[in-house]
């Protein structure tokens, strides 16, 4: 397992070599996108692959609609949950993302390279030494009255509000469709062109270890989105083995999906 990549330990994170490789590494991600990179810093290795970047680019349009396994299983139960609620439009999980399959990349995205502040209507991030620090434009200290869960599914608790699954399928579908400003890196804020993309992270938290001749191993698949300097939509499906199950598996339970923005939050 690549732990100093993934987890970051023995990783100097005060070292410039370290952060000039890391912003090498986001600058090749975001021309892969076809997306602007951030100018003064770390664009050798773009220039030098830049016929390899084009044909990356090439290839992955042809497999724009495509979702990978974790994503497609959760976005067969969206399709089989709100099927019936005649949605001209479904909700759609994203297929194009700029995945943090790298430790530092969150924190280094959330400010420009140059600076140590930055300001969006949704928060405002400051650079410190152990990390950044994300000051929201409108939080609140309690989640009493703010989880909205839909219905249909199993109780509802009563801290919190219960709503159709109408309600549920246009928050879904509004948190998938931000308007543009909100999909603006931090990363790029100083280029003349600003990318623009959602983020995304995978996670699979082992839940159960497995045990010889017991029990098999069992994971929870997280899912995050989040448009650049916001709050994410973040999906937990259920614990599953090691073999990746579907949403019919007899295993497998419906998903658990939380949307978040300024000041609000819906599950």
């Amino acid at each position: 397992m690549p732990i100093k990549r993934d987890f970051g330990l023995r990783l100097d994170r005060q070292s410039p070599a370290e952060r000039e490789r890391l912003i090498a590494y986001i600058n090749l991600k975001l021309a892969s996108m076809g997306l602007p990179i951030y100018s003064r810093e770390g664009t050798a290795f773009v220039e030098l692959a830049s016929d390899m970047l084009e044909n990356f680019r090439e290839k992955d349009l042809l497999l724009s609609d495509y979702l990978p396994p974790a994503d497609r299983r959760i976005q067969d139960f969206l399709d089989s949950y709100l099927g019936d609620l005649g949605m001209q439009a479904k909700p759609r999980l994203p297929s194009n993302t700029l995945v943090l399959d790298r430790y530092g990349m969150g924190r280094e995205l959330s400010l420009p390279p140059d600076r140590h502040t930055y300001s969006s209507p949704s928060l405002t991030s400051y650079r410190v030494r152990n990390g950044v620090l994300h000051n929201p434009a409108s939080d609140r200290r309690t989640t009493e009255g703010v989880f909205h869960v839909a219905e249909d599914g199993l109780p509802v608790p009563p801290d919190k509000k219960a709503v159709p699954r109408l309600a549920f399928a246009r928050i879904l579908a509004a948190a998938f469709n931000p308007p543009n400003e909100l999909l603006e890196l931090p990363f790029t804020a100083g280029e003349e062109r600003r990318a623009r993309t959602f983020l995304s992270l995978l996670l699979r938290p082992t839940v159960r270890p497995g045990v010889h001749g017991w029990c098999e191993e069992r994971a929870m698949e997280l899912r995050f989105f989040a448009p650049a300097p916001s709050r994410p939509v973040s999906i937990s499906w259920s614990p599953s083995s090691g073999t990746p199950a579907t949403p019919t598996s007899p295993r497998t339970t419906p998903p658990s999906i939380r949307c978040a923005g300024p000041g609000r939050r819906a599950a």
